[in-house]
């Protein structure tokens, strides 16, 4: 079996990088100043991983297969919290990741992936949170988990848009839920 090489995130590295990547991909080898060429001794499966924040050049895109990975369902993300947070109650991911599910219909800047789902599932976990309709205030105070700031939306609940939480909660089933009161902090 091939190994494979993993670049991961190539659209945040610069074009030089690019460039250099296409010597290693034409010929899987590499010429360094100090050691002079490197070659590899058995040829890679490479995959490259991009979220899209510059466009790649068409030199290398050429060499590439392209597969686009959306993000999971409600019950993929729920199987992939399970597995990834220890004591995370099965009832309390459903509800993480079909809020999630909701949140990443908004238009944000910044589509939250399932890292920050896992952030997030952990630190309500750790605060005590054991349902999002009973947790609600842990909810607005815990978003910048997955809303980075200045990336996504403001974070402040009192800067989210009106009944934006309100309306991605009551859509997640077994959610019927009454305008909260969150604390300003400074």
């Amino acid at each position: 079996m091939p190994p494979v090489l993993l670049i991961d995130e190539i659209d945040r590295a610069d074009e030089e990088f690019e460039a250099f990547l296409l010597e290693i991909l034409s010929d899987f080898q590499v010429s360094i100043p100090e050691l002079g060429t490197v070659q590899a001794v058995t040829i890679p499966r490479v995959v490259l991983t991009s979220n899209g924040t510059r466009e790649l050049s068409d030199a290398l895109r050429r060499r590439c297969l392209y597969h686009f990975v959306d993000y999971p369902s409600p019950d993929r993300e729920t199987r992939i919290l399970l597995a990834r947070v220890p004591d995370l109650d099965a009832a309390l991911a459903q509800q993480i990741a079909e809020l999630m599910n909701k949140l990443r219909k908004e238009d944000l800047v910044k589509v939250p992936g399932v890292a920050e789902t896992i952030d997030w599932a952990a630190a309500l976990l750790g605060l005590g949170a054991k349902n999002l309709q009973e947790s609600r205030e842990l909810v607005f105070e815990t978003l910048s988990c997955v809303l980075k700031p200045g990336r996504t939306v403001p974070v402040s609940a009192a800067k989210l848009p009106t009944g934006c939480l309100e309306r991605w909660l009551e859509q997640c089933p077994a959610f019927s839920l009454k305008p909260v009161q969150t604390s300003a902090r400074s």
